[in-house]
């Protein structure tokens, strides 16, 4: 009886592995991968996919300003990506008498294409294992500072070796917990230009409101454009260069989509963390996410209460509301998911099969009391972790005063460090970005919110790490006292501050009372917190590196796929809508006709452009849709995360029909766990791109140098 629980537990794993492990390395799509994904509808082969030594969707898909994914789609280097992707070259190049994040931009020429300094995408060229030469000379007793040495030692001297043109670099990444490494040869291009983004209304359509939920009617996309010098190869910006000349694009299928649809989504995917032990996602769940949920819950209310009661708040507030409620809002959706699907008791199930195995095959006996030595680890972890964790989301993302002083503090020590250089350079570069925290701020806000902070500091920081000169009964007080005094609350004395010479600024600042009061925290943080944490992060990191390889080996040599780390991979799936709760169920593909039903005219979110109404009542969307309906985005069964944003979906001929943006709501615990029942990637549909290209922003060129399969 046991054997055929353990054999179904397997199964069930398995079954898991199969569809949440999909995040693939493009270098490693075996024949089984491949028969799989042309079960699926996919006519596409491994070297159509990727290839070291001939053109393959590989070399269309670039990693977009380093954090997001976009798409070649046309011989003249013209990449599609998301609007939040490129929302801050938008916003930079927008003035009062050019909103273009209101209004759009659509440029008619070359000529018209804008320059974004520090802008860069990536092509990755070729993927190579060096496993083998980076773990090489490793003695198996050595401590795990020792092993780390020799394979930085290894690293620097591959990057150094392996062959490569001049204006490629080799960057390499750990795998598997360690347990692999692989080699990445690059080439960034720098003169990147916006060439359009449609309005707000469009590309942000339902903003918070709709963040991480279905159905969704956004035209997330945007227009840049790559530039190369007169060889083709990357240069840093100049007016000389000239358009990316490449046969590497995508062609654009205008066939309509219908649930049951193969696609493959190509991109960067950041992080994932799926190979956790169940304790792990359980202190996660119950500890940690609570905690961070009700930090943000707080700044939220507090921001929410004064935008309610007045316009210019709101305005000032809208995006700082935004930016803190899009992860409070993903952590309450990831909890939700774990509990429902059963996460945590599914990892467990598969511990037990793990240790059956590890006795029936009689493997190493380090992994015997490998899941003893995680309950004792997490068990010391929880309180560095909820101490970590209230410090940053409390000192370094939701307060503007506590931030300044990070700023500040930073420019302390390195003076202290005796690099008056780079103190010269670190105060020109912190003198524009504290005059730009002034820009949408509000003195009553940040004073309510820093109350309400250091009463939620005072009474849940573990007792360990809790600062004794804070007490509950005088934070009003203390409150006052900073806001009224201190230079962090003070533009033009702050701008006067970062004008001082070193000594004079360290002398002005060890004075202040708001600096003074931070910098006893953040000194408790890098003297208390964060070597506590350094210390327990090692001895899990090498834990969960045992305990990965373990997997590996109890799974029979089966394909176990990596987390994913920023990396390029492939992920593929079928168009299909899902059950979310009981007698609810969200087809997977929305329409233009919900627009119009979310319609609020005027509201920041759910405004729609008049252009597009006319389209609606006339119909007026050939040769985009045939229908009499205009499809806006669908769901797929793909696995995605942070970094896929702007990821391209590829239909079975290779052909584009979608760019990814986001997740469903109850999907988002898939960075730890992925449910093939509920997770779902959501994409805008390729014709709807289209459509607002040519009909809204009448930019026929645009549409005339892509190549449509109609």
């Amino acid at each position: 009886m046991r054997r055929i629980v353990y054999i179904l537990v397997f199964l069930l794993f398995q079954g898991i592995l199969a569809q949440q492990g999909r995040m693939i390395i493009p270098s490693e799509l075996s024949k089984d991968l491949i028969s799989r994904m042309q079960e699926m509808g996919s006519k596409l082969t491994a070297d159509n996919i990727y290839s070291p030594n001939k053109t393959s969707l590989n070399d269309a898909v670039i990693q977009f300003n380093g954090g997001c994914t976009g798409e070649i789609v046309s011989p003249e280097g013209l990449i599609l990506t998301n609007h939040h992707c490129g929302y801050a070259a938008i916003q930079s190049h927008s003035t009062f008498e050019h909103n273009y994040i209101k209004d759009g931009f659509w440029s008619k020429s070359f000529e018209e294409e804008l320059p974004n300094p520090g802008m860069y995408v990536s092509f990755v060229r070729k993927i190579e294992d060096v496993t083998e030469r980076v773990l090489t000379g490793i003695d198996k007793d050595a401590d795990t500072r020792q092993k780390q040495a020799i394979i930085q030692k290894n690293i620097n001297r591959l990057k150094k070796s392996l062959p490569k043109q001049d204006w490629q670099d080799i960057q390499i990444k750990s795998f598997f917990n360690g347990n692999s490494y692989y080699a990445f040869t690059v080439e960034n291009y720098k003169d990147i230009r916006l060439v359009a983004a449609p309005p707000s209304s469009i590309g942000k359509f339902g903003a918070d409101t709709d963040n991480w939920m279905w159905p969704r009617h956004s035209g997330d996309f945007s227009i840049f454009r790559i530039y190369a010098d007169k060889n083709n190869r990357p240069a840093e910006y100049s007016p000389d260069n000239v358009p990316y000349q490449t046969d590497a694009y995508f062609k654009i299928s205008l066939k309509p989509k219908k649930a049951g649809d193969f696609f493959l989504i190509y991109g960067f995917p950041g992080r994932t963390k799926e190979y956790l032990p169940a304790v792990a996602v359980q202190q996660k769940v119950e500890i940690i996410n609570p905690a961070r949920i009700k930090t943000r819950k707080t700044v939220l209310d507090i921001m929410k209460s004064y935008m309610s009661k007045n316009d210019t708040i709101k305005l000032q507030y809208t995006a700082k509301y935004a930016r803190i409620a899009n992860y409070w809002k993903k952590w309450i959706g990831e909890n939700q998911g774990i509990k429902g699907s059963g996460a945590i008791e599914k990892k467990k199930n598969f511990e037990s099969y793990f240790l059956s195995q590890v006795k029936t095959k009689k493997m190493d006996p380090e992994y015997l009391n490998i899941f003893d030595k995680f309950d004792k680890l997490y068990q010391q972890n929880r309180d560095i972790e909820l101490a970590r964790n209230y410090f940053i989301e409390i000192f370094y993302l939701n307060n503007d005063l506590l931030k300044r002083a990070f700023y500040l503090y930073n420019l302390k020590q390195t003076y202290r460090q005796k690099a008056k250089g780079d103190f010269d350079k670190l105060q020109k570069k912190y003198a524009e970005q504290l005059a730009g925290s002034f820009t949408n701020y509000n003195t009553d806000v940040d004073k309510a919110i820093f109350i309400a902070l250091m009463n939620l500091y005072a009474k849940n920081m573990p007792d360990k790490y809790q600062n004794t000169s804070l007490k509950s009964d005088n934070i009003d007080i203390l409150a006052g006292n900073i806001y009224q005094n201190s230079v962090l609350n003070n533009q033009k004395a702050l701008k006067k501050l970062l004008k001082k010479g070193p000594k004079k600024f360290i002398e002005i600042i060890n004075k202040d009372t708001g600096y003074t009061f931070a910098e006893t925290f953040i000194n408790d943080y890098y003297q208390k917190i964060a070597p506590d944490y350094q210390n327990i992060r090692s001895k899990i990191n090498s834990f969960q590196k045992i305990y990965m390889k373990g997997i590996q080996q109890t799974l029979n040599n089966r394909p176990v796929y990596p987390d994913a780390n920023g990396t390029l991979r492939i992920s593929y799936g079928v168009i299909k809508g899902y059950e979310p709760r009981d007698a609810v169920y969200y087809y997977p593909i929305s329409h233009v006709k919900g627009i119009i039903e979310k319609y609020i005219p005027g509201d920041y979110e759910f405004d729609v452009s008049q252009k597009l109404i006319e389209l609606y009542k006339n119909k007026d969307y050939k040769p985009y849709s045939n229908t009499g309906e205009m499809p806006v985005d669908f769901l797929g069964t793909a696995h995605t995360t942070g970094g896929n944003s702007g990821s391209p979906a590829i239909n079975s001929e290779g052909e584009l029909i979608g760019i990814n943006f986001d997740r469903v709501w109850e999907g988002t615990m898939s960075d730890l766990y992925y449910d093939q029942k509920i997770c779902r990637n959501i994409m805008v549909d390729i014709n709807y791109v289209l459509l607002v290209i040519d009909k809204i922003g009448n930019d026929k060129r645009l549409i005339d140098e892509m190549i449509l399969i109609k």
